[in-house]
């Protein structure tokens, strides 16, 4: 496209301005941009990825370090991010440890145990499955559990901390007792069983032989933890051959289960 101005009647010469190579250009870029509709997804998308990184960088200082230990310059640097983006995300530093709380630690933990233990036809057997499943790997048993590292470090020192950890801590007994209720319904866990009791067993058990082998710096003493939780596992089965019931009858053990649980929820 091509724009003519007679500068000087007298001159009779005359200025031609082409701006067609611009145009197309600027007509091009415009085009390009309606036609990518990935890219600014992707645009879109950045905030996103960007407090995941933040968040897996976190995690991993903390786990190293420990929460009041970690620093965020470490963070920021493990992540490629600047303090910027880290506070756009987040308030302060107490904020990024509750996030990692909620956003790292809990679904892995949910995971192991609670979505684990769903709709499981042998309780014990299932419970067995995720104890064997324990890391033994030196770099796993060196560092210890995340979740009770930082229930040791911060329960003490702050309430979020604590309260979110707790959280934690409760959904993974619940999910336990439950299936060993759904056990004793069926006849294949002990009648003589607390649920609760045993469920919270188990878990000072896992965590405190984590704690024992992280101290000793020595797999060994997890791999022998495993054994012992094992054992002390199968012990919860029914003795002889397992019963047959009716459904009758496992309806009125259901109830019974229901109406005991019940009571110790009230307690």
């Amino acid at each position: 496209m091509k724009f003519e101005n007679i500068s000087s009647q007298k001159s009779g010469r005359s200025i031609v301005i082409d701006f067609s190579d611009d145009l197309t250009y600027i007509l091009v870029g415009m085009l390009a941009a309606r036609k990518s509709p990935k890219r600014r997804a992707t645009m879109l998308r950045d905030p996103e990825r960007t407090r995941e990184r933040l968040l897996r960088a976190a995690s991993r200082e903390i786990y190293r370090s420990g929460f009041q230990s970690a620093g965020l310059d470490t963070i920021l640097a493990s992540a490629g991010l600047t303090k910027g983006a880290l506070y756009y995300h987040f308030k302060n530093k107490e904020a990024l440890g509750y996030a990692v709380v909620e956003e790292i630690i809990s679904p892995d933990v949910r995971g192991t145990w609670v979505r684990s233990l769903q709709s499981v036809k042998d309780p014990i057997e299932a419970l067995i499955g995720i104890v064997q499943r324990i890391p033994v790997r030196p770099e796993d048993v060196c560092g210890g559990c995340q979740l009770n590292n930082l229930a040791q470090e911060m329960s003490p020192l702050d309430a979020g901390f604590r309260k979110r950890l707790e959280t934690i801590f409760d959904a993974w007994r619940e999910a336990v007792a439950s299936v060993l209720r759904e056990g004793q319904i069926h006849g294949s866990v002990r009648c003589d069983v607390e649920p609760n009791d045993a469920a919270s067993l188990l878990i000072a058990m896992v965590e405190g032989y984590g704690s024992l082998a992280k101290n000793a710096q020595d797999p060994k003493v997890i791999k022998a933890g495993i054994k012992h939780i094992t054992g002390w596992l199968r012990s919860l089965r029914q003795p002889g051959n397992r019963i047959v019931f009716s459904d009758s009858q496992h309806r009125d053990r259901a109830k019974h289960f229901k109406l005991h649980h019940e009571k110790e929820t009230e307690q």
